[in-house]
């Protein structure tokens, strides 16, 4: 399984609960199997699912390595990915090329809901050692749990253009009006972008202009949600959006690049992470780049302007 704290457990995967026992467990297997079989009206999606689940719970030392936050399963990792939830500094830069220019704290607020959420959860007065443990998150509801992978996303964003280069600027965490906070701003030479990024920890899809997928609420909303505060971002500081980006993990969705279509001020694209420092180079096909000096002077019109929460 992923290393994504959004992602379903394998007991949410089972339909049973982190208590159940060996029969329960193989009970609720074999009816997920019966259930998610491509023979007999399911997916071959959510047969492998099913599949990866049993081999992190099937046998007592996978389940107990599970349970502990280390699973051995070889489709797992080999090390513990809680190492990698944690809000740990980067580690010292191996070269001395320059760096973008960033403003603001990606992902703060989502981890700051976080760690509200969790230690509600737990209990007042319950002392957490370390809140990002594997073994704890996996045992969190799904909408704290969320919450993490939101801060995780953000931050990942941030590090990918942190690393384009001196020729982009980055604002994270930016008021947008009275629609919100923006995750991101950037500038750079192929334009300006506005940018949410996202992990619901499953497969989504484009639908009628709008994502869907098994973990994404119905009153969720992110293409709509996205492009609204852009434009109230936009209309506040008088600028104009070259693209709106939705930024997802690469083994979310089939395509790499998705249009959503062109709005009223600006192009409107999903991206997969891995993707997102092509299209911020490159831009988007059919909008114009402009010049260098205009990139100067809108950096001073955004300095001068944005607003953190």
């Amino acid at each position: 399984m992923s290393q994504s704290p959004a992602e379903r457990t394998p007991y949410e995967v089972l339909g049973v609960a982190g208590s159940a026992s060996e029969d329960e467990l193989r009970k609720a297997y074999r009816r997920r199997a019966r259930e998610t079989h491509p023979d007999t009206g399911g997916s071959a999606a959510a047969f492998d699912e099913v599949q990866r689940a049993w081999e992190l719970l099937g046998t007592a030392s996978a389940r107990a390595a599970y349970d502990r936050g280390t699973p051995a399963s070889s489709s797992a990792s080999a090390s513990d990915p809680g190492a990698t939830w944690s809000a740990a500094p980067r580690p010292p830069r191996q070269d001395s090329r320059p760096k973008a220019r960033t403003y603001g704290h990606p992902g703060g607020r989502a981890r700051e809901r976080y760690l509200t959420m969790l230690r509600e959860w737990v209990g007042r007065g319950v002392d957490i050692p370390d809140p990002y443990n594997a073994s704890l998150v996996r045992t969190a509801p799904p909408e704290i749990r969320r919450e993490l992978a939101k801060a995780l996303a953000e931050e990942a964003t941030a590090r990918q253009v942190t690393d384009l280069g001196m020729g982009f600027t980055m604002w994270s965490e930016v008021l947008a009006g009275n629609e919100g906070v923006l995750d991101h701003v950037v500038l750079g030479p192929a334009g300006l972008f506005a940018i949410t990024s996202e992990d619901w920890g499953g497969r989504i899809q484009l639908k009628r202009g709008e994502l869907i997928g098994e973990n994404i609420g119905p009153l969720e909303l992110p293409v709509r949600r996205t492009t609204r505060a852009a434009r109230a971002f936009a209309k506040a500081l008088r600028v104009k959006f070259t693209g709106v980006l939705i930024v997802v993990p690469d083994n979310s969705m089939e395509d790499g690049i998705v249009a959503v279509g062109r709005g009223r001020h600006a192009s409107t694209l999903i991206v997969q992470r891995s993707l997102l420092g092509h299209v911020l180079r490159t831009g988007i096909p059919g909008m114009a780049h402009g010049s260098l000096s205009d990139v100067f002077e809108l950096r001073s019109v955004l300095q001068a302007g944005i607003r953190f929460p």
